[in-house]
C-alpha cells in the first residue's frame, strides 16, 4: 500500500492524490494548479502517471482547484468510476461547463492546445456516480471509500478510505487514510458543522490558513453591514469579487437578514455571475444539506436566496446595463480572486474612484490579481491598461470558508491513533508552521510533503 502526492503538496492548488492496494489505484481529487493565470503552464503537462490505470476517483468538491483537470484525464484515457456526492457532481458540472471558455481564451495566449473541451466533460460525466454521506462504497474487496461532511461548500467531503493487503509473508495488513480536502469555518449560516473522524491512521489536512486565526465570526455580519453604509455615505460603488459556490449564497443570505431586518437601506445589488446565479439554484435543490436553522426558515416558506432590490445578470446586456444604475449599488460578480470573469469590467471601471469600495471575502492565491490589491498595489493593469486604484480596499476574514489554524488543530486532534500527518494544500509558510504546531500541540509526527513523494502505508 502506498500514497504518492501529485498535487496539493507545497502549494495550496491543484489536489491529487493517488493511493496503490492490493494491485489497484485510485485517486482522490484531480484539481488545476492556479496562480497568476486561471491554469499554470504545468497544467498542460501530460499526467505522470497512466490514467487507464486509475480504477476510481473520489472528489472531495467542487472547487476547480479540486476538479479542474477531470476532463484532461477522461481526454487522456481514464475510463474508470468518478464518485461524489450528488450536490458536488451538480456543483462540478457547471463549474467545468464554465471553465471551458477560460481555458480556451488562455490556451490561446499560452499557445497550447485547450486543456480540454465541452466533449471531454461529457464523457467524463456519463462516469459519475453520486453517493450520500457515511453510504459505504466498495472499490474492491480490499478498497472500501466512506464520504463525511467537510461543512466548507455544498456537498463539500473528507473521504475515508479503507484499506487491506497481504504483505509479502501473506499476513494481512490494514491502513485507514483520511483526506480532508477543505474544510469548513463552523458555524455558518447554511451548512451542517464539519464531521470529526474518530480514528485513523494516516491524515492530510489541508493548511490554507494553517498559521493564522481568523476575525470573530460573530462580528462579520456587522462589518459587512458597515461596509454597505460607508459606502451608501460615500454615493460609492461595493464591488465584491464573488465565489461562485458558498460564498455568494452565504452572503445573500446575511444580505436578505440585513434587508429584511431594516439594518441597510434598499439600495441596488446586483449578481453578476452566471455561475453564481446557476450554483445558487442547485443549493435550493438540496435543503436536506442545510443546518437546522437554515432548514427551518425554508421549511416556513423563506426564500434565503432573495430580497427586494435584489437582481441576477445573466445575460451581457444585462450586465452592462449595471453601468446606467447609478450608485450607491453593491455588484457581486466572478470571480473571487479577480483572475477573470464579470468583476474585471467592474473593478477597472470603479478601482480609479475613492468613494467606490472592493470587498474581499475569501482566500486569495499569491500571484493573483485579488492578492496584489489586497496587498496593497497600487496600480493593476488590466485590458492592456494600467488602472490606478483610489478606492478602499477592504477584507473580512470571517467570511472564509475554510477553518483557521485553530480549526485545523481541532479537527486533527479529535482521530486517535494516528501514525502520521500529512499537511497539504497550503503555501510554504502555513503548511510549515502548522505541522509544527500539530508536533508540538498534539504529540502527533507531521510533514509537509514535497510534490511527488512516495509514502509507503
Amino acid at each position: 500500500m502506498k500514497l504518492t502526492f501529485y498535487g496539493g503538496a507545497g502549494e495550496v492548488t491543484g489536489a491529487n492524490y493517488v493511493i496503490e492496494c492490493a494491485g489497484a489505484k485510485i485517486m482522490v481529487d484531480c484539481g488545476l494548479a492556479q496562480g497568476g493565470r486561471f491554469a499554470e503552464r504545468g497544467n498542460y503537462k501530460p499526467f505522470p502517471y497512466k490514467p487507464q490505470e486509475i480504477k476510481a476517483i473520489f472528489i472531495t468538491h467542487a472547487h476547480i482547484d479540486h476538479i479542474g483537470r477531470l476532463p484532461k484525464l477522461y481526454k487522456e484515457g481514464f475510463r474508470g468510476d468518478i464518485f461524489a456526492t450528488h450536490a458536488t457532481l451538480d456543483l462540478a458540472r457547471i463549474s467545468l461547463d464554465d471553465s471551458v471558455r477560460i481555458l480556451k481564451d488562455e490556451a490561446e495566449d499560452l499557445k497550447e492546445q485547450p486543456l480540454y473541451t465541452e466533449a471531454d466533460i461529457i464523457g467524463a460525466w456519463k462516469l459519475t456516480h453520486g453517493k450520500k454521506y457515511h453510504e459505504e462504497i466498495i472499490v474492491t474487496p480490499n478498497i472500501k471509500v466512506k464520504f463525511n461532511d467537510a461543512g466548507h461548500i455544498l456537498g463539500s467531503s473528507i473521504i475515508e478510505i479503507f484499506l487491506e493487503e497481504n504483505d509479502s509473508f501473506g499476513k494481512l495488513r490494514t491502513s485507514k487514510i483520511v483526506f480532508s480536502g477543505d474544510l469548513g469555518n463552523p458555524p455558518t449560516p447554511l451548512l451542517r458543522p464539519t464531521e470529526f473522524i474518530d480514528k485513523a491512521d494516516y491524515v492530510l489536512v489541508e493548511s490554507a490558513y494553517g498559521d493564522r486565526l481568523h476575525e470573530d465570526k460573530s462580528q462579520r455580519q456587522e462589518k459587512l453591514r458597515q461596509v454597505i453604509e460607508n459606502t451608501i455615505v460615500n454615493g460609492g460603488v461595493l464591488m465584491i469579487p464573488a465565489f461562485a459556490l458558498e460564498r455568494t449564497q452565504e452572503l445573500l443570505f446575511e444580505l436578505n437578514n440585513l434587508a429584511e431586518s431594516g439594518r441597510i437601506p434598499r439600495i441596488p445589488v446586483f449578481i453578476d455571475s452566471p455561475l453564481a446565479i446557476k450554483a445558487t439554484a442547485i443549493y435550493q435543490k438540496y435543503p436536506d444539506y442545510f443546518n437546522n436553522e437554515a432548514a427551518y426558515l425554508i421549511k416556513s416558506g423563506d426564500d434565503l436566496f432573495n430580497f427586494p432590490g435584489l437582481e441576477f445578470s445573466l445575460t451581457t446586456e444585462s450586465s452592462k446595463a449595471i453601468n446606467n444604475v447609478p450608485p450607491p449599488k453593491i455588484i457581486m460578480a466572478g470571480s473571487g480572486m479577480s483572475e477573470g470573469g464579470r468583476i474585471l469590467h467592474h473593478e477597472r471601471r470603479y478601482l480609479p474612484d475613492p468613494k467606490s469600495t472592493l470587498l474581499v471575502i475569501g482566500y486569495q492565491v499569491s500571484g493573483t490579481l485579488g492578492r496584489r490589491l489586497l496587498d496593497g498595489a497600487q496600480e493593476i493593469k488590466m485590458f492592456r491598461e494600467n488602472i490606478p486604484v483610489r478606492a478602499q480596499i477592504k477584507a473580512i476574514g470571517g467570511y472564509s470558508a475554510h477553518a483557521d489554524q485553530a480549526g485545523l488543530l481541532a479537527w486533527v486532534g479529535h482521530t486517535k491513533g494516528v501514525k502520521k500527518i500529512f499537511v497539504v494544500q497550503g503555501e510554504e509558510k502555513p503548511a510549515s508552521v502548522l505541522a509544527g504546531k500539530i508536533k508540538n500541540d498534539l504529540g502527533v509526527e507531521a510533514a509537509v510533503p514535497p510534490a511527488g513523494e512516495v509514502f509507503e502505508l
